[in-house]
């Protein structure tokens, strides 16, 4: 009788209620409301008890196999922020509060729902860039992938602490990701083929130093809102620079107009903290058989340096299936770092964890990435299945694990750890693809910051032959001629460099540099004249024309030049001093005084200008 009682008070338990005031709605303010709101992408509102009622069998259905909340990380492998995962008890909740009739309880427990702003979600931005070309989005199809030019417009380079990407139609942009074109290399192709941006699912830029020094993840995900960066991990913006927006979206049944603004909010304390970004891939690899769900791909980098893991994001296509990636360690044993068991690149994000995981040197960061390319795949895009291999259109695939981290500092006076790490990587890429451009240019690149000179020159002259028409390889193979006192050779390649690329501004600008010190000041002042036409904000660059201007006694042009860099840097005492000087040797008095004063006001210890006013002052004075 005893153990009777017991079990009954067992089961009474099991069944007490569940009521949306006191058990779902902290479960829906939580997981699902910052998507689930009014103006948000989600297709209803999850913030008043009426709202979650209507719902509730379809909630308890979509739990049940964790379809939502999306969460694609596998539990127990790495442990992220933002987590929005359900327990098993959460679901059995949802389950039973719609089995029950979804009661409402006592009103007076239920939490306060969360607020939602229609605006910028961290306040407003220093700076909005405004992508509204007039694209628009076909009533029916396959997904878009669509790539919008949008220029900073900023006239010196800032520190970029938060960054807040708000699409106008939600309904119709999925997901997108930010790319920071430092040279604008990408923004010829807006608009080739009649309509505003350009295609392509994945877009990589031109990289004139072989890395990123702010490797940053810059992702719009509904429901993902951007955190602030650590003040001393900001990443750098300059002027002439391009932010590509490259966007996922979906016909929605109606044309769509396109539009999107980009918040940046700018910080004046400078980097002291450099990630990175290392990418394991095997694309070269890919070639999935059709009704084959065995094929994966791998790849491995060994660090030659230690690293704190700092996130992670994988990427794939449509067939993506199975993701896992782990580290292994110098000193035996496995450190698993992400696994996902059903990809769906409809949900995929980049991973903060929520301690940065410390690899030392001599670890081995393994990924493997499998597909499914039957049938079966709903998600597969082809009707029947079709052979597909690697690319960046949607129908083909890739396998991308990019993970960023931030190198341990070395020491005071050794090179950047970071220039190791791309060796390291860019060796590996040589190993997969051997011959590849990319990888032999950057390695070249990597090894002239590192001193090794004569390799680093070896390998930039490969790249040339495998590109000869490519600016980039032309232009670091001459900073490394330059830097072994080979000036003619450099010049060649930058001559060579601009024949092929008019436009290249890096070369240009090298080339004036080169002429002018290889003794060339004509020369130089051409090219200087050139580049300026395409960056004409470069206030050093119009600086040293002006004073090649002043060598040949042509002081009206150097005062020309000084004004207009002084628009650029008016707070520049030495400028204002410049600019009065030549304006005082081409016979501008008047205007010689004002630069003069404008020098002292900015600083008032300044004996140049003081000596300089007072002598123009005096001539003024005379009949």
């Amino acid at each position: 009788m005893i153990w009777g009682l017991l079990l009954l008070a067992a089961g009474l338990a099991a069944a007490a209620p569940v009521t949306y005031s006191e058990h779902i709605a902290p479960i829906l303010f939580e997981r699902c409301a910052e998507c689930h709101h009014p103006g948000a992408a989600a297709p209803f509102a999850l913030l008043t008890y009426e709202d979650a009622r209507k719902h509730a069998a379809q909630i308890a259905a979509v739990t049940a196999r964790r379809y939502m909340p999306p969460w694609p990380p596998s539990p127990g492998v790495g442990d992220f922020v933002g987590n929005r995962s359900l327990t098993d008890a959460q679901i059995a909740m949802l389950a039973q509060w719609a089995r029950d009739g979804a009661p409402l309880g006592d009103a007076s427990k239920a939490p306060r729902p969360p607020r939602y702003t229609a605006g910028w979600q961290s306040g407003e931005p220093d700076l909005i860039l405004k992508i509204d070309q007039g694209f628009v989005l076909p009533a029916s199809g396959p997904d878009v992938f669509r790539n919008f030019v949008a220029p900073v417009t900023i006239q010196q380079s800032r520190f970029v602490r938060g960054f807040e990407l708000r699409p106008g139609n939600r309904r119709v942009v999925h997901h997108a990701n930010v790319i920071v074109d430092r040279g604008r290399t990408l923004r010829v192709r807006d608009g080739q083929d009649g309509r505003p941006g350009f295609e392509g699912m994945d877009i990589s830029v031109e990289s004139g130093n072989g890395f990123d020094p702010d490797s940053h993840f810059l992702l719009y995900k509904t429901g993902t809102p951007d955190a602030p960066l650590p003040e001393d991990m900001a990443w750098r913006i300059d002027p002439g620079t391009d932010l590509i927006v490259n966007m996922h979206m979906q016909p929605t049944g109606k044309p769509e107009k396109v539009d999107a603004e980009i918040g940046l909010y700018f910080t004046d304390q400078p980097q002291r903290r450099q990630p990175m970004l290392l990418q394991l891939e095997n694309d070269g690899a890919i070639d999935i058989p059709p009704g084959s769900a065995a094929t994966s791909v791998t790849d491995h980098l060994t660090l030659p340096v230690d690293v704190d893991l700092l996130a992670v994001y994988p990427h794939a296509h449509y067939l993506g299936k199975r993701v896992e990636a782990w580290a292994e360690m110098p000193g035996g044993g496995e450190t698993p770092l992400l696994r996902v068991e059903d990809w769906d690149i409809n949900w995929q994000a980049s991973y903060t964890f929520r301690s940065p995981v410390r690899l030392p040197a001599g670890t081995r960061v393994v990924m493997r990435i499998g597909y499914d390319n039957r049938a079966a795949n709903p998600r597969n895009p082809n009707r029947p299945p079709k052979r597909v291999r690697s690319g960046n259109r949607s129908a083909d695939e890739m396998g991308h694990f990019w993970l960023q981290v931030l190198p341990a500092a070395g020491e005071s006076g050794a090179p950047d750890p970071r220039l190791r790490l791309q060796e390291a990587l860019m060796r590996r890429r040589l190993e997969k693809y051997p011959g590849d451009f990319e990888a032999t240019f950057n390695l070249g690149g990597a090894l002239d910051a590192l001193g090794q000179r004569e390799e680093s020159i070896r390998l930039l002259e490969a790249a040339v032959r495998i590109k000869p028409k490519a600016a980039v390889a032309r232009n670091t193979l001459a900073g490394a001629l330059i830097d072994a006192g080979r000036l003619n050779e450099a010049i060649e390649h930058l001559r060579m460099a601009v024949g092929a690329e008019p436009e290249h501004a890096d070369s240009r600008l090298n080339l004036a540099r080169t002429l002018l010190e290889a003794g060339d000041a004509r020369g130089a002042a051409t090219e200087y004249l050139v580049y300026l036409r395409m960056r004409p904000d470069d206030a050093d660059a119009r600086m040293q024309l002006a004073g090649l201007y002043a060598d040949e006694r042509d002081f009206a042009a150097a005062a020309m030049h000084f004004e207009r860099a002084a628009k650029v840097r008016p707070d520049d005492a030495d400028l204002q001093t410049n600019l009065g000087t030549a304006l005082s040797l081409s016979g501008d008095l008047a205007g010689a005084a004002v630069a003069f004063e404008s020098a002292l006001q900015l600083n008032p210890g300044h004996d140049v200008a003081r000596s300089n006013l007072e002598q123009v002052r005096a001539r003024l004075k005379k009949p």
